[in-house]
C-alpha cells in the first residue's frame, strides 16, 4: 500500500491542477463573451455626435456621425483584406463643421491606387464608431513616414503626423458622392475567444491523466500479486 501513496498522490495533484485550469478557462470565457457583448452593444448603438471630451476606454467602439470636410492630408497604412489581399488603408485629416480636426480611417484601396489624387478635399458625413486599435508587436515593422507606408494605426503618431486630436474614427458609411474609398468596418473578427478550445484541452488532459493513474495503480497493484504468489 504504501508504494501506491506516492503514485496517488501525483495522481489526485495532477488532477486538481487541470480541473483548476479548465475551471479558470470557462470563468474567462464567461467574461470574453461579455465583454464582446458589451462590444456589440456598443458598436450597434444609434450613433451620436462626437464627444467634446474624448475619452480612449469609455468611448472605444463608441458610434458616431460627424460632419465636415475631408481634407486632402492622408497616411497610407498597408493591410490586406480577404477577398482583395494587398491594400492600403487610407487614414484622412478630417475637419468637422465645429472646427475640429480628427482622424478619419476610409477604408482600403488597392495597392495602385494608393497615390491617387480623387479623394479630398470633400464635404461629407461620415458615420462610424471610435477606435484605438493595438497593432503593434515586436514583429510589426516601424513606420516609414517619409514615404508614407505605415505599419500599424498608432493614434497618438498619426495624430502628430496629420495635426489632429488622438480621435480616430472608423467609417461605416459616408455621403461622399462615387466615394473613392471602400469602408473597412470595424468587427469583432480581430478580437479573440479561444477560450472554449483551452476548457477542452485542461479538462481532456484532466480526464487522462485520472486514466493514465488508475491504469498504472492497476499496474502496479498486478506487478505486486505476481510477486507475492
Amino acid at each position: 500500500m504504501r508504494r501506491l501513496i506516492l503514485p496517488l498522490f501525483f495522481g489526485i495533484l495532477g488532477t486538481v491542477v487541470l480541473v483548476s485550469l479548465g475551471i479558470w478557462q470557462l470563468q474567462r470565457m464567461a467574461e470574453k463573451e461579455a465583454y464582446l457583448a458589451d462590444i456589440d452593444a456598443r458598436m450597434s448603438g444609434a450613433p451620436s455626435a462626437l464627444p467634446d471630451a474624448v475619452d480612449p476606454v469609455d468611448d472605444k467602439y463608441l458610434p458616431v456621425v460627424v460632419s465636415g470636410t475631408i481634407l486632402s492630408d492622408e497616411i497610407h497604412l498597408l493591410a490586406s483584406t480577404r477577398d482583395v489581399g494587398a491594400v492600403y488603408r487610407i487614414v484622412s485629416a478630417f475637419e468637422t463643421s465645429e472646427g475640429r480636426r480628427i482622424l478619419a480611417d476610409r477604408g482600403w484601396v488597392k495597392t495602385e491606387d494608393k497615390d491617387a489624387t480623387d479623394r479630398a478635399p470633400e464635404a461629407a458625413e461620415l458615420t462610424g464608431n471610435l477606435h484605438w486599435p493595438e497593432e503593434r508587436d515586436s514583429f510589426t515593422p516601424e513606420n516609414d513616414v517619409q514615404a508614407n507606408i505605415w505599419f500599424a494605426r498608432d493614434v497618438d503618431q498619426m495624430a502628430a503626423q496629420l495635426n489632429t486630436e488622438p480621435v480616430l474614427l472608423i467609417v461605416r458609411e459616408t455621403t461622399e458622392k462615387n466615394a473613392p474609398v471602400t469602408p473597412l468596418p470595424i468587427d469583432k473578427v480581430g478580437i479573440p475567444n479561444d477560450h472554449l478550445e483551452y476548457v477542452i484541452t485542461w479538462f481532456g488532459l484532466a480526464i487522462v491523466w485520472v486514466a493514465m493513474t488508475l491504469y498504472y495503480l492497476r499496474r502496479m497493484r498486478k506487478t505486486k500479486k505476481a510477486l507475492e504468489t
